[in-house]
């Protein structure tokens, strides 16, 4: 006699820093679609991290928070802090997640492992010029750091 076990013993869910990992790939690639730059895990002034941080062709920066579920969703409440970094604040969210519960003043990407669909435009609240040069530079700096990293592992980037 076999003994057949349930497809949830035999395909799991994916574990929440895999559905974080798969979304931030689709919301990224998506992005990089629309063409924008990207950097992931940007840290600002005010000690948050971004998840993805976006340039678009024009020089508009937006900030994309990625939530893997509702409990990510819920405990944290640092998102707002967000907003005086970019035009344009997004979550990015796995196409299972409850969207009602997310806000409406904020732009969203339904994503997964392969791509991503901008679902709302994020509304825009225009950065200072300076503020926009400094976070450009970071971004830029940031990006050409990591690359120099990547191309010589062993080198003092």
């Amino acid at each position: 006699m076999r003994m057949s076990l349930p497809d949830s013993v035999l395909n799991p869910p994916p574990a929440r820093p895999d559905i974080t990992r798969m979304v931030c790939r689709g919301a990224a690639r998506h992005l990089r679609e629309r063409g924008y730059a990207i950097v992931k895990e940007m840290t600002f002034a005010n000690g948050r991290r971004g998840d993805i941080v976006a340039l678009s062709p024009t020089g508009e920066l937006w900030v994309v928070e990625v939530k893997s579920g509702i409990a990510d969703y819920r405990v944290d409440g640092k998102w707002p802090d967000y907003r005086d970094y970019c035009d344009g604040f997004l979550f990015a969210v796995a196409p299972e997640f409850p969207r009602e519960i997310l806000p409406d003043d904020v732009g969203l990407i339904v994503a997964d492992a392969y791509g991503g669909e901008l679902l709302r435009e994020p509304p825009r609240h225009p950065l200072s010029a300076a503020r926009r040069k400094m976070l450009t530079i970071a971004l830029a700096r940031l990006a050409s750091v990591r690359l120099a990293q990547i191309e010589d592992p062993e080198g003092d980037a």
